[in-house]
């Protein structure tokens, strides 16, 4: 049981803590914007603020989708189904998201928006569709091995 929650709760605290004002705007900005300027000296600062803005939101993305494949692990050792282990995978986060823009709205230099739980949500079903292409995958690997020692079949005439 711990070693399959164990790497759900870390993830939940660790966004948690990135929802605090370590990682606000402010913050990503002094790493990210040196960064932009080192790719390229001559961007703009208006290019620069749509870089930060789309590099933000696609951590929301990531973050909720990492956080649904976890859940979608977890519940690998309680459950068979596989699209009823990623709905019940989905249902967390999907709870979660909102709380975190909720904590966000205390934290004076973080905004609590909508459309990020929108978008969490978006990472979320992306992380269990990831989870399931990943689980065929694996499924495949391990069938195929065993096949390739079976006789060839002849066409059918």
């Amino acid at each position: 049981i711990l070693r399959a929650w164990l790497p759900v709760v870390l993830w939940m605290a660790l966004m948690f803590f990135g929802s605090t004002d370590m990682m606000s705007a402010d913050h990503t900005s002094r790493f990210i914007t040196p960064f932009l300027r080192w790719l390229d000296p001559q961007i703009s600062w208006r290019t620069i603020a749509q870089m930060h803005f789309f590099v933000r939101k696609a951590a929301h993305v990531t973050e909720y989708a990492i956080l649904t494949g976890l859940l979608f692990r977890a519940l690998h050792w309680s459950m068979s189904g596989l699209w009823g282990r990623g709905a019940l995978a989905l249902i967390p986060a999907l709870l979660y998201a909102p709380l975190d823009e909720f904590h966000q709205s205390f934290v004076p230099s973080r905004t609590s928006s909508a459309r990020d739980v929108l978008i969490d949500y978006c990472g979320a079903i992306l992380g269990i569709l990831l989870a399931r292409l990943l689980h065929l995958a694996l499924a495949r690997r391990e069938r195929e091995p065993a096949l390739a020692g079976l006789p060839e079949v002849p066409p059918a005439p």
